[in-house]
């Protein structure tokens, strides 16, 4: 029961970054270097405290998968401005799980029985119908239509999800598959945010304007550390597929969220699909 509490609280810190992210402003350049920042004096703290022997691998591994992962948030960051939080949290979320669930099966055989890949097609299957229906929207709403361009908020999901994926499997498979590496989460965090932070500066090719919107997005990054030393909590007592599962449900804050701070009032349609994506989420 405590384990599941603690997981609880992944849910409401990773699912509110790209509505509070949004609320503070700034574009994406901005918002993810304030996220960065934010996350690193985190993870410093946290270095402080545990104090944990780095090697030069350990650290080599951790920059790699902040750089990967600053590519993705930076992505998910200009999809939204794109397409919507309300949009685009569904369909990242989808996209990672899907594709990160598809290359766990077939490059790393992760399933081994027959009833693995029963069951985990079925749940992949529904987990497209859920977030297809929690991103789509009535085209009459023309609220939250405006302004959007749905093409390009594709494209930045696109590598968004290649460098989101791409850390993970770094981390969980890679780092000891072909390098013999073994570190915790606690142990790479800093390293971690050294690379976010050396991402960020590049996606903004050096040319970040240091206004106040970066400096208000590093209570971002904060919420992003608090949520990933919860998760490993929450992994430590009741497990990594309960604590990873959950971290995951941080969608349905994201997607109500988005919609909530965009209108005031929604077509009952669009109730409705969003209940329907959610539920199936």
């Amino acid at each position: 029961m405590q384990g599941v509490l603690l997981a609880l609280v992944p849910i409401f810190a990773w699912g509110s970054i790209g509505v509070v992210a949004n609320k503070f402003g700034g574009d994406a350049n901005q918002q993810t270097l304030g996220m960065t920042l934010g996350a690193f004096v985190f993870a410093l703290i946290v270095f402080l405290f545990r104090m944990p022997t780095l090697t030069w691998q350990i650290f080599l591994i951790g920059f790699i998968g902040g750089l990967l992962w600053a590519i993705g948030q930076f992505g998910q960051f200009k999809s939204m401005k794109y397409m919507g939080v309300s949009v685009a949290s569904p369909l990242s979320s989808g996209s990672q799980l899907v594709i990160g669930g598809l290359l766990g099966v077939f490059a790393f055989h992760e399933w081994t029985k027959q009833i693995q890949f029963i069951l985990g097609f079925i749940a992949m299957a529904v987990l497209v119908v859920g977030f297809y229906f929690s991103a789509k929207r009535d085209p009459e709403n023309a609220v939250v239509e405006e302004g959007r361009n749905y093409t390009k908020g594709l494209t930045a999901l696109t590598y968004s999800t290649l460098g989101y994926v791409s850390y993970v499997i770094l981390f969980n498979n890679l780092a000891v598959l072909w390098f013999n590496v073994h570190f915790d989460t606690l142990t790479i965090t800093l390293p971690m945010s050294v690379g976010m932070i050396f991402g960020a500066l590049v996606m903004g090719r050096f040319k970040i304007k240091m206004e106040k919107y970066v400096y208000q997005n590093m209570i971002v990054g904060v919420m992003f550390g608090v949520g990933n030393i919860f998760m490993l909590m929450a992994a430590s007592t009741a497990g990594d597929a309960i604590a990873f599962s959950f971290s995951q449900l941080g969608v349905i804050i994201s997607t109500i969220g988005g919609i909530l701070s965009l209108v005031k009032r929604k077509p009952k349609k669009n109730w409705f699909m969003l209940e329907l994506g959610l539920f199936c989420s």
